[in-house]
């Protein structure tokens, strides 16, 4: 299938056909990622949508805290702060 972009104001845009959109499950104003692969490939995908349980499983529990934020435990308040 050819597609041919066009411009519209600053952005160049790509028009997919009614039938590309209902046979992938796709509508208009629907939020999708874009990445190229090394070949000059696009890759389209739904953006994900992340589950904060998914994300905490992925923490190394083990792996120390970073060094800057021992900073904020020697910190001087500098304002209003209450702890």
């Amino acid at each position: 299938m050819e597609v041919i972009l066009r411009k519209y104001g600053n952005s160049t845009v790509a028009v997919l056909p009614p039938a590309v959109l209902k046979d992938l499950g796709l509508s208009a104003g629907q939020a999708m990622s874009l990445d190229t692969t090394g070949q000059g490939q696009i890759v389209l995908s739904r953006k994900r949508k992340y589950v904060l349980a998914e994300m905490i499983a992925q923490c190394d529990r083990k792996a120390p805290p970073p060094a800057d934020l021992a900073l904020w435990d020697t910190a001087k308040s500098v304002g209003q702060e209450v702890w």
